[in-house]
């Protein structure tokens, strides 16, 4: 019954104000509120017509408008239909807001209407409509290009204009060569680590971003000019000094972007690692005689003149053979193994020549020993190479959503060598305590990778403090651990003891149902993962106190636990059908053109509800979340949890008591009150006085 029906249309009022089409209006539910608004066809065309205009306040006001309407889907198509892009290009590349915008204040209080306030509008508003993927980023022009680096160039801009212009570059990066190389050459490293060194942490954040772009959009030879360029810069120190050890807790973007670059630089070692051996090569032949050398100089520099051919021969293989070379006469055959390769000879050398007295000692040492318990060390040095490999990643692809890098790594130069040496000494050190043979071999290097593994666990902040605590867990140490581990299997083994358990289970698997719902009551912030961004939106989702509802919607960054009444959208549990985990889940689907990601489809899950069968689709930001969710969904279902963390839990859960009910209480007298609270301390000044 309304006049010009086609010029309206149905907005959503909350969260990001979503046009109603065919095409999800299947997807409103009981209690959303809704709004008549002007059709987006006859929006966009007023928004159009608006950042054309004179007007400053106006065509501030309706770039503004487009930044927020630009993230609907169909306002998006009918803007860029009408060649709305080209009108943003016009606007980036005269160039004129800009040069204006030193002159206006750039704190949190500047007028709303400055000049750099209408560009980050109208970047923003770029990126939003970008975000969709109708308009490919190898159709921007040169000028277009040039001016978004020169926000990020200059020195004197609003740092929102330079963290979106930092943005537009990072998503430009991976999509072809031509623009990877124009940026690459436009936006120098010396640039980039200047926004690193500043105060403004999503600045900080956006340059990392561009950085780590670069470097995964980069050739071998590129990638290992640009570290070796970041290594002269001291970037590692920078790293470790003022973001890592920084008064700011660290974000789970920054945390994934320190990753990447451990990644990148650790995987320079790949192409030695994969490279045999060549017996043919003066070089490497060198670098093995400089081992011979360095240890057994004295013994054989001054008569080795003296001797013929032969004898020299026999007096090198004798001396190879006291270095722990399996094949003593053509010492190059052991490195023929690739992985680990050269990298192994490589770690060898610098062992010797940075730590020399270390190594003269560890050679000398074990040469010298007739009992059979001697140490071969180059034996030793190249399977060492190979667990380092394993357990620091070489050579292996990085995850796009891993965040797992050691603090320690940005406190070193030469990582890998210098953990070479302090693990090498330990290969020795364990060997003693182990009084081991060459048939103990494979079982000490077992014990050697558990020590490394267990202390970089602990996350040790430098090397030194690794160095301290893998030379504490001694071979004594892992024993123990060994033995309570298999103490603890045929305790739970006992008959008694199984049935036991049996009559527990019921109820502390009721104990983890209640702590599951409760964390879902507690709710948790989501990310929406783009195709091609790792992280964009923020969204929360908590059950309601009395576990009949689930509530969620869209949230801002810095909102960390909302209100349920914040919270717009609704789902009855009673409208809930199933739980979708992995590769069932639609929005694991949709992708499936692409490169699936592993790590995405591992925290993937959806619920199934309504008689329509719509989908709320979920990727946990952790695998510890992911797995308290789907058993806190799997309870409201009335199914069994089926994570691998409620099988952890249980166990835990189990084991403690089990040794509650088995404790020897024979004679011990159990009070039938808790002991008395202690009185106060006479004075509270425990704060240590540093003058």
């Amino acid at each position: 019954s309304l006049p010009n029906a086609e010029r309206y249309a149905l907005q959503y009022v909350d969260g990001r104000q979503t046009y109603i089409t065919e095409l999800n209006r299947g997807e409103i539910k009981n209690g959303s509120i809704l709004q008549l608004t002007t059709s987006p066809d006859q929006e966009a065309e007023r928004l159009y017509s608006g950042i054309q205009s004179n007007n400053s306040d106006l065509k501030t006001d309706s770039l503004k408008k487009l930044a927020n309407l630009s993230q609907d889907v169909t306002f998006a198509q009918e803007f860029i239909n009408r060649n709305g892009l080209k009108q943003i290009f016009h606007i980036v590349e005269e160039g004129n807001e800009l040069l204006t915008c030193r002159y206006v204040p750039v704190t949190p209080h500047a007028g709303s209407r400055g000049k750099g306030h209408i560009l980050a509008h109208t970047l923003k508003a770029f990126m939003e409509l970008m975000e969709h993927d109708f308009v490919s980023w190898e159709t921007l022009s040169a000028a277009f290009i040039k001016k978004i680096v020169s926000y990020v160039n200059m020195n004197v801009v609003d740092t929102s204009v330079q963290q979106l212009s930092l943005s537009i570059l990072e998503n430009m990066v991976p999509t072809s060569r031509l623009l990877f190389e124009l940026v690459k050459k436009e936006v120098t490293l010396d640039r980039l680590l200047t926004h690193l060194q500043v105060t403004n942490a999503q600045l900080q954040l956006k340059a990392m971003a561009l950085l780590i772009a670069l470097l995964l959009a980069a050739t071998d030879a590129e990638r290992r000019d640009m570290m070796d360029y970041l290594r002269e810069k001291n970037i590692r120190q920078f790293i470790h000094k003022n973001i890592i050890h920084s008064s700011e807790p660290l974000g789970d973007e920054m945390a994934h972007y320190l990753y990447v670059l451990q990644s990148v630089s650790l995987n320079l070692c790949e192409r030695r690692m994969r490279t045999s051996m060549d017996p043919y090569s003066q070089e490497q032949r060198e670098l093995l005689q400089s081992l011979r050398q360095t240890a057994f100089e004295s013994e054989s520099e001054a008569p080795a003149s003296n001797f013929s051919t032969e004898r020299r021969r026999s007096l090198c293989a004798k001396e190879f053979r006291k270095l722990g070379f399996v094949n003593n006469s053509n010492p190059a055959e052991d490195l023929r193994r690739a992985p680990p390769g050269l990298l192994a000879l490589d770690n060898m050398v610098y062992f010797s020549r940075h730590t020399p007295n270390a190594y003269s000692r560890f050679v000398l040492e074990n040469s010298s020993r007739e009992d059979k318990h001697e140490c071969p060390f180059a034996r030793s040095s190249i399977q060492l190479t190979l667990i380092l490999c394993e357990i620091l990643h070489v050579g292996e692809p990085c995850s796009e959503t891993a965040q797992a890098f050691y603090p320690m790594f940005f406190g070193q130069d030469h990582f890998f060598e210098e953990l070479f040496c302090i693990c090498i000494q330990l290969v020795n050190k364990t060997w003693k305590e182990m009084r081991a043979t060459q048939e103990d071999f494979d079982k000490v290097l077992q014990v050697v990778r558990e020590q490394i593994t267990r202390t970089l666990s602990l996350k040790p902040t430098s090397l030194e403090l690794f160095k301290t605590r893998v030379n504490a867990l001694n071979y004594s140490e892992i024993l123990k651990l060994r033995q309570t581990e298999r103490l603890h299997q045929e305790e739970t083994l006992a008959v008694p003891v199984l049935e036991l358990r049996k009559r527990l289970k019921p109820e502390l698997l009721e104990l983890i149902r209640q702590q599951r719902l409760l964390h879902l009551c507690e709710g948790t912030l989501f990310r929406k993962i783009s195709s091609r961004r790792r992280q964009d939106k923020l969204w929360y989702c908590r059950l309601s106190p009395n576990h009949k509802v689930l509530h969620y919607g869209d949230v801002e960054e810095e909102v960390h636990s909302p209100p349920i009444e914040s919270l717009p959208e609704k789902i009855p549990v009673a409208d809930m059908k199933m739980l979708l985990v992995g590769k069932e889940c639609p929005h694991t689907k949709e992708k499936s053109s692409g490169k699936q990601n592993k790590d995405v489809l591992e925290l993937a899950f959806s619920i199934v509800y309504d008689v329509e069968d719509y989908c709320l689709n979920f990727i946990a930001p952790t695998r510890y979340e992911f797995c308290l969710w789907t058993d806190g969904l799997n309870v409201l279902l009335g199914k069994e949890m089926t994570s691998e963390r409620t099988q952890t839990d249980l166990d835990v859960l189990l084991s403690m008591e089990l040794k509650l009910r088995l404790l020897d209480l024979e004679n011990i007298s159990i009070p039938d009150t808790p002991p008395p609270i202690p009185k106060p301390p006479s004075n509270l000044n425990f704060c240590y006085d540093f003058s």
